[in-house]
């Protein structure tokens, strides 16, 4: 993406401008980014997200039918390694020693799909208060609805290490279900001016397009 931005915004870098990514996303994520072309605006976002006028809100599809409509985590987090053997550099964990983390959650929807490893689900919309790494995936699975297809934080994190080794295989499908984690960045605000929508990608769509 990165390179990508850089060519469509080459007019912009060659009179000036300094193309910044605003919000960053996990890879497998999908959904809005937001990019600053100069300087100046980089810094206004900066400045707007240090003040919580910067609002952000994701679409989760999880496992299982939580049994509340809205739920708040309060739950610091830290990288598993500090505190713990762990074969994954990155994989976070809740910690009190970790950063404050805090994310509220309120079900969109509960749906029903037959699969091999389960057939309830649910739509999820997260508001992240904070921006720790990972921070919706980890809070999520700790209150035991973990994003689908999620191979560090889902059923097994040895289905990171085999999709690693092997790629995608027919075995770590049946597992997870979707090639990628079912989490897209849905809504960008800024409180009081402008906000920017998108809708779930046709992958995700399709997943729950039916049931309940």
């Amino acid at each position: 993406m990165w390179k990508q931005l850089r060519e469509l915004l080459a007019f912009e870098i060659a009179s000036g401008g300094q193309v910044s990514i605003v919000n960053r996303l996990d890879r497998e994520t999908s959904g809005l980014v937001l990019v600053a072309k100069t300087a100046t605006a980089a810094r206004d976002f900066g400045l707007l997200m240090q003040r919580h006028e910067f609002r952000k809100e994701y679409l989760a599809i999880v496992w299982g039918w939580p049994e509340w409509e809205d739920k708040i985590v309060d739950a610091p987090l830290d990288r598993q390694a500090k505190h713990q053997k762990s074969v994954i550099w990155l994989k976070q964990m809740i910690h009190a020693a970790g950063a404050p983390a805090q994310t509220e959650f309120f079900v969109e929807r509960r749906f029903k799909r037959s699969t091999s490893s389960g057939d309830r689900f649910s739509v999820i919309r997260a508001i992240p208060r904070t921006g720790r790494t990972h921070q919706i995936r980890v809070h999520l699975a700790s209150i035991g609805h973990p994003i689908v297809g999620d191979k560090i934080y889902g059923p097994d994190e040895q289905l990171y290490l085999d999709f690693i080794e092997t790629g995608w295989t027919r075995e770590i499908e049946q597992r997870l279900l979707l090639s990628r984690h079912a989490l897209h960045s849905a809504k960008l605000e800024i409180q009081g001016e402008r906000q920017w929508t998108s809708d779930l990608p046709p992958d995700l769509a399709e997943f729950c397009s039916g049931g309940l």
